[in-house]
């Protein structure tokens, strides 16, 4: 049995707005805005890496939780902007946050690595009480390039978030999960070691919108529920038009699903949990959900309303 304790982020100071990137990829600011409902993101400083990115959240997150980080029984990471090919950040990650020879695993899955992370997470919780998700992108080094991408440049922030996955009671009981690869359509989203960001938008959009709300509806049947039954769904923040779109293919209201993109763009792996962190989430049944290269893909539910079963994972 499994609960979430707790979310924690970090992001930033400099702001990026629509009209700092629009002659660089040829449009207007209101172009970007419409086409993708940002209007800023933020973006790091050359001396920040991703493992900084990510102890900032960590400790924002374990703040919250009121937890110390030497209750910390392992450490798993998401982030597909590591500055090298090895050792990845966790390690990093969880020497500076003093966890000793805790396991430090590093998940290179960019925008769906927090979701299979806080699945891994909730099952090692059997055999490490407190493991702390988190998930770190430093996407600029990706886009920021010239000529810009006019495609996918003004997409992109920089960020972390975190959570905390507790055998412990917590705020909320993870339910179940499935999570779902294919590498079919790898080439649709990519970052070469030698290159910049690649990204097949159409097909991308073509296959979260299929997806998403597939693997939602998977996982609410798997403990019973609905998709109405939902209080909030959190989701990956890759464009508010998606975040539109999945409403609709589920039914639900678009308030339900949570979204800043607008303030903060496309952070990959981090946003989910930037998103639950400045959610605050209230109690009830919460979704989440994430899609990216891969491809992989999935959905949680975590409930603080009434038990429907023990998470047994998809």
């Amino acid at each position: 049995m499994a609960f979430l304790r707790g979310f924690g982020s970090y992001l930033p100071e400099r702001v990026v707005a629509n009209a700092d990137l629009a002659p660089r990829i040829g449009k207007d600011a209101s172009w970007i805005l419409e086409m993708t409902g940002i209007a800023e993101r933020r973006w790091a400083g050359p001396e920040a890496s991703v493992a900084g990115l990510g102890e900032a959240a960590a400790r924002d997150c374990l703040s919250r939780a009121g937890v110390e980080p030497c209750e910390v029984g392992a450490l798993v990471m998401a982030s597909g902007t590591s500055e090298r090919r090895f050792p990845g950040p966790a390690s990093t990650v969880a020497h500076r946050l003093g966890l000793g020879t805790a396991p430090a695993i590093d998940l290179p899955v960019a925008s769906a690595g927090a979701l299979f992370g806080m699945a891994l997470a909730a099952r090692l919780t059997a055999d490490y009480p407190n493991v702390l998700v988190v998930a770190a992108e430093k996407m600029s080094t990706a886009v920021d390039r010239d000529p810009m991408d006019p495609n996918s440049g003004m997409l992109f922030g920089d960020g972390a978030g975190a959570c905390l996955v507790s055998a412990a009671e917590g705020r909320w009981r993870v339910l179940d999960w499935v999570l779902h690869s294919d590498g079919a359509a790898s080439e649709a989203i990519r970052l070469p070691l030698d290159g910049g960001f690649a990204m097949d938008g159409m097909a991308v959009i073509m296959h979260a919108s299929r997806k998403i709300p597939a693997a939602i509806s998977e996982a609410l049947k798997r403990v019973s529920l609905e998709p109405g039954q939902v209080d909030q769904f959190l989701l990956h923040q890759a464009n508010l038009n998606l975040l539109t779109r999945i409403a609709k293919s589920l039914g639900v209201p678009v308030e339900r699903i949570f979204s800043n993109i607008a303030r903060y763009g496309n952070t990959s792996s981090a946003s989910m949990l930037i998103a639950a962190a400045e959610a605050g989430p209230a109690p009830g049944t919460l979704c989440f959900a994430a899609f990216g290269a891969g491809l992989h893909w999935g959905a949680l539910v975590a409930s603080s309303a009434a038990v429907h079963r023990p998470a047994d994972g998809g």
